[in-house]
């Protein structure tokens, strides 16, 4: 036939013969020829002979190394370097040390390490971890996280490469904060900064797997600590030596077991005849949603909560200035979108910090509670609410904490009444003893 076309089944059409050697005339001759078109079969096979690496363990002094080609990033370019890795020392027999050499090659030549672990983790978090995720993050966490990255993660890892940042590497720097005198929950805190990085990494496909994973922190100091927490009579003493209108700030944060943060943001329009809603958190600039899903909850209040947040509205502040006296008026203004607590002069959002230093501290020093922050008194909320029997359950969804664990575990600082009465019956044994 002049025109031959292979025989196909019905409803399919195969190209004729004379057109598909045309088209593999024009990328490339048949006899496999050189085109710089497409790479031809010979090509491939020469790139996967420079890919694949095997080469020979050898003994240099005390160590077995290793002799490969690595992909690094320059100057922004990608370029191939040679690199010694150390297997072993030099005491290993060589079937062991050929095994360790297997493993270590293995990333590289079946594809799993990627080009873009040679990237150091400077210009990672630089590049694309603070770009990207930072910005995602609350306002508080962000800036915990930024000083974090700079002045621990920056000076170990800045110049590292993320495939160098192994399991060892990384469970090393952890082992050596044994010596260091922070604190373990701010060791704690910068795993979890290094684990956010490296997971964003891993899911940007700069790395195989997240090695954090499996790292752990040297033991504390000190055991476990209760958190401090006022009890009822010595609130009452706090409250009565801090001015308007911080004391009913107090007392809603007391009786409702509010976040500072969303105390502060707190509108009119979320204030029930017995409940409050929280939707909006702000914090020393920032507008922000709730903490978590949980948070953004509408709990229900006491009527004497209520009561005291509308005498606000006809209550005036006065504020010394030199010999002068000038009152301000503590609610400017309650249409529903206007905060419920606002500042003496201009009427913005209050700043926590300001409020603690100025008038919470000083009060509670002078009781001798040099404890009291904000965090105390949602602390003492929860343990107020297990002193007065309340179930766990709803002492989780008045504080809107998403594990009912959180809320038993950390917050209700209490001793059981049963456990109290235990211990007394000790003491019809003492004549055993004597």
């Amino acid at each position: 036939m002049n025109n031959p076309v292979a025989s196909a089944p019905s409803g399919e059409e195969l190209t004729p013969v004379p057109i598909f050697l045309a088209s593999l005339q024009k990328y490339g001759s048949v006899s496999g020829q050189a085109n710089s078109g497409v790479p031809l079969r010979g090509d491939f096979e020469r790139m996967a002979r420079r890919r694949f690496q095997d080469p020979k363990p050898a003994r240099r002094g005390a160590w077995w190394t290793l002799l490969c080609w690595t992909d690094v990033f320059e100057n922004g370019e990608r370029r191939r370097k040679r690199k010694r890795i150390k297997l072993g020392p030099a005491t290993m027999p060589e079937r062991e040390v050929r095994k360790i050499a297997a493993e270590a090659l293995r990333p590289m030549n079946q594809g799993l390490e990627t080009i873009g672990s040679a990237t150091t983790f400077s210009a990672y978090v630089e590049g694309t971890y603070k770009p990207l995720i930072l910005p995602l993050l609350a306002k508080p966490t962000r800036d915990r996280y930024t000083g974090v990255i700079k002045n621990y993660l920056e000076p170990a890892f800045g110049s590292m490469m993320l495939r160098d940042m192994t399991k060892v590497v990384l469970q090393r720097y952890f082992s050596e904060m044994a010596d260091w005198k922070l604190q373990l929950e701010s060791k704690d805190k910068i795993r979890d900064v290094l684990a956010s990085v490296l997971n964003s990494a891993e899911k940007y496909q700069l790395i195989v797997k997240n090695p954090i994973e499996g790292v752990q922190l040297p033991r504390g100091r000190r055991g476990k600590r209760n958190k401090p927490i006022v009890t009822p009579e010595q609130f009452a003493q706090l409250i009565e030596l801090i001015p308007e209108p911080y004391a009913t700030m107090l007392f809603v944060a007391v009786f409702t077991g509010l976040r500072v943060s969303e105390l502060i943001a707190l509108r009119w329009k979320n204030v029930g005849v017995e409940s409050i809603t929280i939707d909006e958190r702000y914090c020393r600039g920032d507008w922000d949603v709730p903490k978590s899903s949980a948070s953004n909850a509408t709990i229900g209040v006491n009527h004497e909560v209520i009561e005291r947040l509308h005498l606000l509205k006809g209550l005036t502040i006065e504020v010394k200035a030199g010999r002068a006296i000038r009152r301000y008026p503590a609610v400017k203004s309650s249409l529903p979108n206007d905060l419920v607590f606002q500042s003496v002069r201009q009427g913005k959002p209050m700043r926590d910090n300001n409020i603690l230093t100025r008038f919470i501290k000083p009060a509670a020093r002078k009781l001798g509670l040099d404890f009291v922050n904000w965090r105390c008194l949602r602390t003492s909320h929860a343990t107020w609410l297990k002193m007065v029997g309340a179930d766990v359950k709803d002492a989780q969804a008045q504080l809107r904490h998403s594990r009912a664990s959180t809320t038993l575990d950390i917050y209700q600082q209490f001793v059981p009444e049963s456990q109290k009465k235990a211990v007394e019956r000790l003491s019809s044994l003492s004549h055993l003893v004597h």
